[in-house]
């Protein structure tokens, strides 16, 4: 408790205390558990937000090891080139196979179509009808009087036999478009019977593709080809009968290295933010939020066992080492490029068989770590944030509790403390009437 010091001058003037201050220091006094609590939950938040970081590291990292082990991913990617663009372009998936083909591209699909001659802006169309043929469809088309280029187009499109119909404008008039919804000689149609107004006209019929590919002929409805060569897609830019066209089927090391490169970069960052919770600063005396952690210890030393991995066979290329990814002192990744790009020309299958054999790959054993160390319940890092979040709310609530029983403190000292400063406002008072009465006794 506070000590409150009064003198005889003070109370001779009517001096009281300040309430205030005195019941201020006593709560602050009793507030020293309150602080020790304060203390304990800032120390949780700091360890709260490292955990929090590399949790999202670890998840970060699971999606580059993730995409190592994906069989259609980067690791497997093709790429495909044409020597002659203009003629034809190429892409191909992940599951062609390295070649060289030679293409000649003899025609192109053509899509059918058919137009009218211009009709004058109010001008009738006749009247009677017309048969639309495609394939083994067949369409009456009705024109009467009161029809115009743009009905015939609505009933034409009303009617989904595989062509559109649309009305296009000029200085000349408008005419009526009718187009085959599919190229390629199925999709070609034909107009009959015609006994309106309207003069039909045909500039293109719809007709295959073709081509050749290592000289075995191949026709297409589409001038987008597939299947020819296996896994890969041929885009037809145009007919060059009298030229053969070089089509090249290769691993995309480009996007492969970058794989390589974005799975070490995002493991840097992990291991980083996990060692860095285990350094000591001597200036300050400090060390960081989590270095007396178990749990970090225990992913950290998960993490190094994982990308120690090592398979047996597999042509000498049986950890990341072999590769041209090398594990330095600080735990750290570094890929050398020049290991690396010699082992995806020479041994790219012993690579992908290194990272996604499905009984014993890398990137399949680091990816069935990762997704016990990332579960938000079951995880190492879970876990641990879930102890100190209920930690937190616990003391919390501990500081809430404990507050509400100083405020009621807080107002019985109040009180108290208020009538003892009455008590000595009025301590003039009390000597004056003391005085008066001692005064008016009579002298011996």
């Amino acid at each position: 408790m506070a000590s409150i010091s009064l003198t005889p001058s003070a109370a001779t003037q009517g001096s009281g205390i300040d309430v205030t201050a005195v019941v201020g220091q006593i709560l602050d006094a009793d507030r020293a558990p309150e602080r020790v609590w304060q203390s304990q939950q800032a120390s949780f938040g700091l360890q709260s937000a490292a955990l929090n970081t590399i949790s999202t590291d670890l998840a970060d990292l699971q999606s580059k090891v993730n995409a190592l082990k994906d069989p259609s991913g980067a690791l497997t990617s093709k790429v495909a080139s044409s020597s002659q663009p203009a003629i034809l372009t190429t892409s191909a998936q992940s599951s062609a196979i390295n070649s060289n083909h030679l293409v000649t591209v003899n025609s192109l699909a053509t899509t059918s179509v058919y137009y009218t001659d211009p009709v004058a802006a109010n001008a009738s169309i006749g009247q009677g009808s017309f048969t639309v043929t495609v394939g083994s469809a067949v369409l009456n088309v009705p024109v009467n009087a009161a029809s115009s280029l743009q009905s015939v187009a609505d009933f034409i499109n009303g009617n989904n036999v595989g062509i559109t119909a649309n009305v296009i404008a000029d200085s000349a008039g408008s005419r009526l478009a009718i187009v085959s919804q599919n190229s390629g000689g199925a999709g070609d149609f034909s107009i009959t019977g015609n006994q309106t107004a309207l003069a039909f006209h045909k500039p293109v019929t719809g007709a295959d593709a073709s081509l050749t590919v290592d000289g075995v002929p191949v026709s297409s409805a589409s001038n987008t080809v597939t299947g020819a060569i296996p896994g890969v897609i041929l885009s037809l830019a145009g007919a060059a009968p009298n030229s053969q066209v070089q089509i090249n089927i290769a691993n995309d090391t480009e996007a492969i290295t970058q794989a390589i490169s974005d799975f070490a970069s995002r493991y840097n960052t992990l291991i980083r933010a996990v060692n860095g919770q285990f350094s000591f600063d001597s200036a300050s005396n400090t060390g960081a939020p989590l270095a007396g952690n178990s749990s970090l210890r225990a992913l950290q030393t998960s993490l190094l066992n994982d990308i120690t991995y090592s398979i047996t066979g597999n042509n000498g290329f049986v950890n990341l080492e072999s590769l041209g990814i090398q594990l330095q002192n600080d735990g750290t990744l570094s890929v050398n490029s020049t290991t690396l790009n010699s082992v995806l020309s020479s041994h790219n299958a012993e690579f992908n068989n290194f990272f996604q054999s499905l009984s014993n790959g890398f990137a399949v054993n680091f990816s069935k770590d990762l997704i016990v160390q990332t579960d938000p319940t079951q995880g190492i890092i879970g876990l641990n944030i879930s102890e100190i979040q209920n930690t937190q709310a616990r003391l919390t609530r501990q500081i809430n509790d404990f507050e509400d029983r100083l405020s009621i403190q807080q107002q019985h000292l109040i009180a108290k403390y208020s009538q003892v400063d009455a008590q000595l406002r009025q301590l003039p008072l009390i000597l004056n009437q003391i005085t008066s009465q001692l005064g008016s006794l009579p002298h011996s």
